[in-house]
């Protein structure tokens, strides 16, 4: 760990004495113009999008990656018979370690499976993700936002079920899982070897750029920013030594994460399990502290959800584009349909696949229904909706301005919060990048090694970086992982159905039992 921090720390301290010579740009600016050109190139390849001028004047294109992932969803839900709906007693039941037994092959708990997997997607995502939607898609954003979570969360469940079944166990126990290993091994076994390969082989290489633009450079970009506005404005405004310096934030939190990341999933999900509760009561506390301060604006706040959902004039885009913000702010939010939350179901204790899928199924629900509802809602109730709103504006500082608005010191605790949101979320997807990486290229102690610093060293690139740039190119990434893996499930369908069927079959018939001890 050491050896990994010194070769981080050089590298810093290299780009610093090479930037000094320029004085007419800063590292932030440079940054930006080395990576916008990037952003943009995979942001226009991911979104693109077909022409809808012929519905109405305006109509913004439609992105065929939100179709795709909003599709599956659908049809997933339709096709196996509602599990989000008829399973989720049985996953809480689940989730409070039930059906727990110590000697069943894995690493770690159903809880701590789902807290790791849960740190992956409630992040920033649901902060300023949020508030970009509603920004740029008005309250009815956040109609489209739910849906997109129900509906996703049997994509998850799909997935998940997946992870567990093909996942390998190596001889010290440790577990690789995820669409790699469903994806090759699962539809060779229908034949369809060389497609397989095929899949598992974009999936993990998209995978590993999902865990650099979107846990990695989102996460840090936000922090960073809420971070260095409020340390500036209590240090000497625009003329704090902090002010526009970003990547002093982004060293110390690349430092801090490469301490835990050595640990593996054990070590991963040890801090999970503790962060995530911690930081969502912080969260949701706060934000019900706002909500039930104004109750009286409620049902109006509700009406302009469902209203602006189907009747959006004067938003940019019109219905459309309030529909295209929703759901593709929960896609991002919620990863359904990524195939990326397997990874960690995969590391589960369990000989059930389905079981753990089931648990798996919280994960929308979780962080689109309840979390992304609820930050809309603190924007909407407190009449912080900008449809002018765009770059850093639109993000985390016009959620945290809805707090202050409401209690002005809050900035500060959300400062917190957003910290350990980001945190959570970059080591969680460090582990789904470097389980990808080590997939492809072979467990090797020098590959992992180099992956470790150039993750570290994406979270100073993206603390640097302007929130449009990180915006386009972390959506880029991680939704492109719907391609290959909902092709993958859909082709898979089947088998997961005969698993769910016979697993409900025997919760029936009282083969599956509580653990007793």
């Amino acid at each position: 760990m050491k050896r990994l921090l010194a070769v981080l720390a050089s590298v810093c301290f290299a780009t610093q004495a090479a930037l000094a010579q320029d004085s007419e740009k800063t590292f932030s600016e440079v940054i930006n113009d080395f990576m916008t050109p990037v952003s943009e190139f995979i942001s226009g390849i991911v979104f693109y999008a077909v022409p809808m001028d012929w519905l109405y004047d305006g109509a913004p294109g439609l992105p065929l990656i939100v179709v795709w992932l909003l599709g599956g969803g659908i049809f997933f839900t339709f096709y196996m018979g509602f599990p989000n709906i008829r399973g989720f007693k049985q996953s809480m039941r689940i989730v409070k370690g039930t059906y727990d037994d110590p000697e069943d092959p894995g690493e770690v708990t159903h809880f701590q499976a789902l807290s790791a997997a849960v740190s992956g997607t409630v992040g920033l995502g649901n902060i300023a993700g949020v508030a970009i939607a509603v920004s740029v898609g008005g309250a009815g954003a956040t109609f489209w936002m739910i849906l997109a979570g129900l509906f996703g969360m049997t994509s998850k469940f799909v997935e998940c079920t997946l992870g567990v079944k093909y996942r390998e166990i190596d001889e010290n126990g440790v577990v690789s899982g995820g669409p790699m290993h469903y994806l090759s091994k699962g539809l060779a076994n229908m034949g369809m070897a060389g497609l397989g390969k095929v899949l598992a082989v974009a999936a993990a290489m998209i995978c590993i750029g999902g865990a650099f633009g979107a846990g990695a450079m989102f996460q840090v970009n936000q922090s960073a920013m809420q971070f260095t506005n409020e340390v500036s404005a209590l240090t000497g405004g625009t003329e704090s030594f902090f002010y526009g310096k970003g990547w002093i934030f982004g060293i110390v939190f690349a430092s801090v994460v490469g301490l835990v990341i050595i640990g593996g999933i054990k070590k991963i999900t040890h801090v999970t399990e503790f962060l995530v509760p911690v930081m969502a009561i912080i969260y949701v506390s706060a934000s019900l502290i706002i909500i039930f301060g104004n109750i009286s604006a409620l049902p109006d706040a509700f009406g302009q959800i469902f209203a602006g959902a189907f009747t959006a004039d004067g938003i940019q885009g019109g219905i459309l584009g309030v529909l295209i913000q929703g759901l593709r702010r929960a896609s991002f939010s919620n990863e359904a349909g990524l195939g990326s939350a397997s990874i960690a179901h995969a590391a589960a204790k369990t000989k059930e696949p389905v079981a753990e899928g089931l648990v798996a199924l919280l994960e929308p629900f979780i962080d689109t229904v309840v979390i992304c509802t609820i930050t809309a809602l603190v924007i909407i109730i407190t009449g912080s909706v900008d449809s002018s709103a765009s770059g850093t504006a639109a993000g985390i500082a016009l959620t945290s301005k809805a707090f202050a608005s409401v209690i002005d010191w809050f900035p500060y605790v959300l400062t917190i919060a957003v910290i350990m949101f980001a945190f959570s979320t970059s080591i969680t997807w460090f582990y789904y990048g470097q389980r990808s990486f080590l997939w492809l290229v072979g467990d090797k102690p020098m590959a992992d090694l180099l992956f470790k610093l150039a993750y570290l060293s994406s979270l100073i690139v993206g603390s640097a970086m302007s929130l449009g740039a990180v915006m386009d190119i972390a959506d880029a990434l991680l939704l492109a992982m719907g391609v290959p893996n909902i092709l993958g499930l859909f082709l898979l369908r089947k088998e997961v159905k005969g698993m769910l069927t016979d697993y409900f079959a025997r919760i029936k018939s009282g083969e599956i039992r509580p653990y007793e001890g």
